[in-house]
């Protein structure tokens, strides 16, 4: 008798005060595709790059550096410049662009491998100065070109891990905040420095970290389709709960290559629900051969999951 009653009372309990159990569902197929655009002053516009209506498309200019733009460059702390090709992807062809296809959005990344004749490093002078003057700066070039969302493609440090983490955190948090982003992505690679400071933005921020695009043509050229999957795999135990992104580089000189697998990995990864999206390093160097495998990527991306 005593037993039932507890029963009753545990279920009155429940009915009254149910349980607030959040759970995080695993990352699915996706029809996104993604495109590195501008770094290389070679004249690409958006208007080249094909477009299937059927996918999620994101042009990413590249790149928005806290340097200042004289002929020797120096780190600015925070106050970041546009080093794109402007003259080919201004506001207006932004505009443009996202006003032809319902389906673009264009956002900018942040830092790259160089800038000038040296690298481009991640210098702040303190945590609260830098997030400032980003949140500033970036606010008015994102206002400025009508954008959509920030990646984050730092790959040199003056800073510590924790440092990187406190500032890309709470640029994103802070942009998300103001409604002057809709989504973050971070582009890690296979180096111990690089993983550090990026692991260490995943574990304190990855709840504001929309999607992941690992730089997987990083590793050896020559990477087969086998080796390609336990990379993937690892990389998503590195980030876990995010959207990992696979890619590949349009010259072919790193990674799993369209020609020897790519595609083949992608299905796999498809068929096992795996397949978050594309993005491809880059659209300068993909003007070449007439962007043949991103017109094959989107295909595959628009096949119904």
């Amino acid at each position: 008798m005593e037993l039932s009653k507890l029963f009753i009372a545990l279920f009155i309990f429940q009915v009254l005060f149910p349980c607030q159990i959040s759970i995080q569902a695993a990352p699915a197929n996706s029809n996104l595709f993604r495109e590195y655009i501008g770094a290389e002053f070679n004249n690409v516009k958006f208007a080249d790059v094909p477009i299937n209506s059927d996918v999620e498309f994101h042009f990413i200019l590249s790149f928005a550096i806290d340097y200042d733009n004289s002929d020797s460059p120096s780190p600015t702390n925070g106050k970041f410049n546009v080093f794109w090709d402007s003259d080919n992807l201004s506001p207006s062809q932004v505009s443009s662009i996202k006003n032809s296809n319902s389906n673009v959005k264009v956002a900018l990344s942040l830092g790259g491998d160089s800038v000038g004749n040296g690298y481009a490093y991640f210098n702040p002078s303190s945590i609260d100065s830098w997030v400032s003057n980003a949140v500033s700066s970036l606010t008015s070039i994102i206002q400025e070109y009508n954008l959509d969302g920030i990646d984050i493609d730092y790959e040199h440090f003056q800073a510590d891990p924790d440092t990187f983490a406190e500032c890309i955190g709470r640029l994103i948090t802070t942009l998300k905040k103001n409604g002057v982003i809709s989504f973050a992505s971070i582009a890690p690679f296979d180096d111990d420095d690089v993983q550090s400071h990026y692991k260490a933005l995943w574990k304190s921020y990855g709840d504001i970290i929309d999607y992941v695009n690992f730089q997987f043509y990083a590793y050896d050229q020559g990477t087969t389709v086998s080796q390609f999957i336990n990379y993937f795999n690892i990389q998503s135990v590195n980030y876990n709960g995010g959207k990992v992104l696979v890619s590949f580089i349009s010259d072919g000189s790193g990674g799993l290559s369209p020609q020897n697998g790519f595609f083949t990995a992608c299905n796999r990864l498809k068929s096992q629900n795996k397949l978050h999206g594309i993005f491809v390093w880059s659209a300068d160097d993909s003007m070449r051969n007439d962007f043949r495998y991103e017109k094959q990527s989107q295909a595959l991306l628009a096949i119904s999951h």
